[in-house]
């Protein structure tokens, strides 16, 4: 009887030693079929994930506007226009004038959205592997660095034209006509093109940000076999 148990315990032992061994591999065994164009790929799907699911969505009608993260709100400058027309009795204009500055924004990124997509293909492996172990925004204040001049010159032309196209040129200059008709008022000709182009940026990689947080959080999010093996290396 002695015998069968010292001859259980040694198994035992041996099992668990085997266990062990395995288990230190297992993180080598994991890593090993994930190359480093399988990071950089992932990377540039994750991202394109966002600008398909989240950017996308400023694009529709109110898409900034009604959206408290990226809504444009009017510079400090404005703000003095704004509570005055509302005094005297202008809130309706001041509505407008402030829908029209976001739908601005809104047509642009209709149109400037491929832009930054092929900005997130010049992503090199050594990038992309950085990236991954980096914090929940990494990949969004990587893209804000390097892309961010490029497309700003992209999408001030765009928002330009959009102040026509959308009519916020007339709104604004309605709205300003009527401010600067106001006795004692010290009289305002404001730029908003920078203005709400700066805005649109923001608000683009604010969306951005939100969905690289939620598939570097949220298993779930991960909707490709490539998202699942790449983001599983930062889990």
């Amino acid at each position: 009887m002695k015998k069968i148990i010292v001859m259980a315990l040694a198994l035992t032992l041996t099992s668990c030693a085997e266990l062990n061994k395995i288990v230190q591999s297992l993180p080598a065994i994991m890593e090993q079929p994930v190359s480093s164009l399988d990071i950089s790929n992932g990377l540039k799907e994750a991202l394109n994930k966002g600008i398909t699911d989240e950017v996308s969505k400023l694009t529709q009608e109110k898409g900034f506007y009604s959206n408290d993260l990226v809504r444009i709100a009017l510079p400090d400058e404005l703000k003095k226009v704004d509570e005055t027309l509302r005094k005297f009795g202008l809130g309706d204009l001041a509505d407008k004038g402030l829908i029209a500055l976001n739908a601005t924004a809104e047509d642009a990124v209709k149109t400037a959205t491929p832009i930054f997509v092929d900005a997130v293909k010049q992503m090199s492996f050594n990038d992309a592997k950085n990236i991954l172990m980096g914090d929940n925004k990494a990949a969004t204040t990587y893209l804000t660095n390097v892309t961010n001049d490029k497309l700003y010159a992209s999408f001030n032309p765009v928002i330009k034209q959009s102040f026509d196209k959308v009519g916020a040129a007339e709104i604004w200059t309605n709205l300003i006509t009527k401010y600067n008709q106001i006795p004692f008022i010290s009289k305002v000709n404001p730029d908003l093109t920078d203005y709400v182009t700066e805005k649109a940026l923001e608000g683009v990689y604010t969306m951005i940000a939100i969905e690289e947080q939620k598939i570097r959080t949220n298993i779930s999010e991960r909707s490709s076999v490539l998202l699942k093996k790449v983001f599983a290396l930062q889990d």
